[in-house]
């Protein structure tokens, strides 16, 4: 791969994760910009590395790929924390994993894909945020300690 290319993978992949990265941090969430760039371009670069060394020994250029998996999977488990109300931090990691991908759609030069993961992402976050929100507000409420009211009665053993 010449030069120009390898930038042109890199400059791509860092503008995808930027992209994702600003929604990010424009909700104030972790991983933000500058994560989701390194991110992008971290898989990116194992990638295109992966295929230029598996080119010159005639190894298995998807090894890396599902390296990369496996160690996204690991960044994105420490973005999830168990809270008192429940889980926080999906959302993160499966951004981080998206991105992950996106990245290495790039890194296959797989451009067009990247393009339309990114766009696809992007709407996933914009557009469904106040859906899910409205959905949680309807929500019933569930509270396993609720006291009885005065038209019910909890039988006594």
């Amino acid at each position: 791969m010449d030069d120009i290319e390898l930038i042109k993978r890199l400059c791509l992949s860092a503008l995808l994760g930027s992209v994702l990265g600003l929604e990010r941090e424009w909700r104030g969430k972790p991983a933000g910009l500058r994560t989701n760039i390194l991110i992008a371009m971290g898989s990116t670069l194992f990638t295109m590395m992966s295929i230029d060394v598996s080119t010159g020994s005639g190894g298995d250029s998807t090894r890396i790929a599902s390296g990369i998996v496996t160690g996204i999977g690991f960044l994105g488990a420490g973005a999830i924390m168990r809270t008192g109300a429940g889980i926080k931090g999906l959302t993160t990691a499966a951004m981080i994993w998206v991105n992950a991908a996106i990245g290495v759609a790039v890194g296959g030069g797989e451009h067009r894909v990247a393009v339309i993961a990114t766009v696809v992402a992007l709407v996933v976050l914009v557009v469904l945020d106040p859906v899910e929100r409205a959905l949680t507000r309807r929500r019933p409420r569930k509270n396993p300690r609720r006291r009885p009211t005065d038209d019910e009665s909890f039988e006594e053993t």
